[in-house]
């Protein structure tokens, strides 16, 4: 406001406007969702610690000249960890170092021992020994906060009878991934939520229980899914002047939740699903940073959705969509042959 400036004038305008009723209140989940958020928010640091240590490691491979984290796509898997703890007990030929690899590793073992051909200085290796002891660390630290993140879930009132459950055929039954869950959270989100939103493309166990902890299993606040994407900051702005539109930016913002429903966006891009043919669609057209906003608007909307109607996700729903898609795409097809002279028949079954 002018004339409003410091900070203190500031607070006190804002107080008064408050206490007139002029101010919306923030939106604020209940306690155990906040206890839960807490603890959410305290992992995500962890990780982001624990990936700092990995550098370290990198680093102190790189100054022995040892290569293995440029034949490995991931140091921190089950063939990088064995060859550098191995390093650390004080093995040095390269070809036992090389056996240690798994065998669905795509470089070649001679590729392997080459990269495993360096200088081993002591000072490089008391640095790698300390970096790989202080990611064990974290990584101790990340079970024990996913025990403590379990423990406050099942506390949450669930919106279906664990008895009465449908069986988790639907759930990814693949190995457990680097910072996922070290417990099934997939079947207490389930529970709390009362929909699976796994079986949703591009959403994880991970992503969901970033969705619960931060907005909770209640969408009741939100009045409409247009509001869910406006405190999500996924939908265009107004900034208007005088009735004419000034900008129509997305605005940005801090949100986690956001952020997630951003990075599932983004794993579509070669998705063979309703989602990822809209994504690439959008890409095409606007380019990737507009295709992921869009592509995390239409999954905020399909959350909405499903959370607040309890109801399973159905991809036939858009088939009528992708068959309008795709009579489009013929008649814009058509038209271009037209104009450069051809014509376009279709081929015989």
């Amino acid at each position: 406001m002018p004339g409003r400036k410091s900070d203190v004038r500031d607070c006190q305008w804002l107080q008064y406007l408050h206490s007139v009723g002029l101010l919306h209140a923030s939106f604020r989940p209940d306690e155990k969702i906040c206890a839960i958020r807490s603890l959410s928010r305290h992992r995500a640091s962890l990780i982001e610690n624990a990936t700092v240590h990995v550098q370290h490691m990198h680093k102190a491979l790189t100054q022995m000249n040892l290569q293995i984290h440029h034949v490995l796509s991931d140091i921190t898997g089950l063939s990088g960890m064995a060859i550098v703890q191995a390093i650390v007990a004080g093995q040095r030929d390269p070809a036992q170092l090389a056996d240690l690899c798994h065998n669905g590793v795509r470089s070649s073992r001679e590729t392997v021992i080459k990269s495993l051909v360096g200088n081993y200085r002591s000072e490089h290796l008391f640095t790698l020994k300390q970096s790989l002891t202080a990611y064990q660390h974290y990584q101790q630290l990340m079970a024990e906060c996913d025990a403590e993140i379990e423990r406050l879930t099942r506390q949450l009132n669930g919106k279906i009878d664990p008895d009465r459950m449908p069986p988790t055929s639907g759930h990814r039954t693949h190995a457990r991934r680097k910072n996922q869950f070290h417990c099934d959270m997939s079947t207490e989100l389930h529970r709390v939520l009362g929909v699976d939103l796994t079986t949703v493309p591009g959403i994880s166990a991970l992503t969901a229980h970033t969705l619960l902890s931060e907005i909770g299993p209640d969408l009741s606040r939100f009045p409409n899914v247009a509001a869910f994407a406006s405190w999500l900051a996924l939908c265009p702005g107004s900034k208007k002047s005088g009735g004419k539109v000034l900008s129509s930016k997305t605005r940005q913002t801090n949100s986690r939740a956001s952020l997630a429903l951003r990075i599932a966006a983004q794993t579509l891009a070669r998705s063979r699903s309703h989602l990822g043919n809209f994504y690439r669609r959008m890409r095409a057209r606007l380019g990737a940073p507009q295709a992921i906003t869009a592509t995390a608007h239409k999954l905020a909307r399909i959350l909405y959705h499903l959370i607040t109607t309890g109801q399973k996700y159905d991809e036939s729903v858009f088939f009528l969509q992708d068959q309008k898609q795709a009579q489009h795409q013929e008649k814009r097809l058509r038209k271009q042959a037209k104009a450069l002279g051809f014509q376009l028949l279709p081929i015989a079954a």
